[in-house]
């Protein structure tokens, strides 16, 4: 068993992880540190680990992070700075030092369920492999950023989409419908709006992506509003679910 008192894991080609979280933003960095600490071995995957717990403004001014999530643990420990990168450097080196959680900077493109675990195929060529996934990809699943007349393959700025996962998505029958977001200018960067793609209502029980028997998802892939608050909250609400049916192996 992985956890704050054991060592990291070292996974060799091959390895079967208890989960794997696709997606490092909020929900998926939230999951992963409160998955890890509960003694799951977790593989947290991200497109660009520099971009890890990522916000959508340049400081954590008014930020709702709820209590007892690891948002809230930086925060309190860097106040009164509010500062954004300070924020970020903080988080980063918290998961990093998360015994159990493995970081892995790759792109997913396709899921394939067999009877007992869940391989994932990489832009990169290597599959991983886990017992369970979660998708915590935000606004990437095909997403499109425009700005004024101009259009990036892209869910944030200069943060690739997931055109191949969504995809394979597609492909294993899992209905996505369109949703959009608008990001408002910060300092530094303007405003712009992100189109991408969620699954529909009709495709999740809960969390649970209803033609897969070990797929879930969480956070803003969700077609749902979301707050900081509401995204961290469903986070603690799903590593609970997970723990409860067991994920975690000795």
């Amino acid at each position: 068993m992985f956890g704050p008192d054991k060592p990291r894991s070292q996974p060799q080609p091959g390895h079967l992880y208890d989960v794997a979280v696709v997606g490092a933003g909020l929900a998926g960095t939230e999951l992963a540190w409160r998955l890890a600490r509960a003694g799951a071995d977790v593989l947290l995957v991200s497109q660009a680990l520099d971009h890890l717990g990522n916000l959508y403004a340049p400081t954590i001014d008014d930020a709702d992070f709820p209590p007892g999530s690891v948002f809230a643990l930086i925060r309190d420990g860097i106040a009164p700075d509010t500062d954004g990168w300070t924020f970020h450097r903080q988080l980063k080196a918290e998961i990093e030092g998360t015994s159990g959680i493995h970081l892995l900077q790759s792109t997913v493109t396709e899921l394939d369920e067999t009877d007992d675990e869940m391989v994932l195929s990489t832009w990169e060529g290597p599959k991983l492999h886990a017992r369970q996934v979660v998708l915590a990809v935000g606004a990437f699943l095909k997403g499109r950023l425009l700005i004024g007349d101009s259009m990036e393959e892209a869910g944030r700025l200069s943060e690739v989409a997931y055109d191949f996962l969504a995809d394979d998505l597609a492909r294993s029958g899992v209905f996505l419908i369109g949703s959009e977001a608008t990001a408002a200018a910060v300092e530094g960067a303007p405003p712009y709006d992100v189109r991408f793609l969620t699954p529909a209502p009709g495709e999740l029980d809960g969390f649970q992506l209803t033609r897969f028997d070990r797929v879930r998802a969480v956070g803003r892939v969700l077609p749902a509003e979301c707050s900081y608050r509401s995204v961290l909250e469903d986070a603690a609400r799903l590593s609970d679910e997970l723990l409860a049916a067991g994920v975690v192996q000795e």
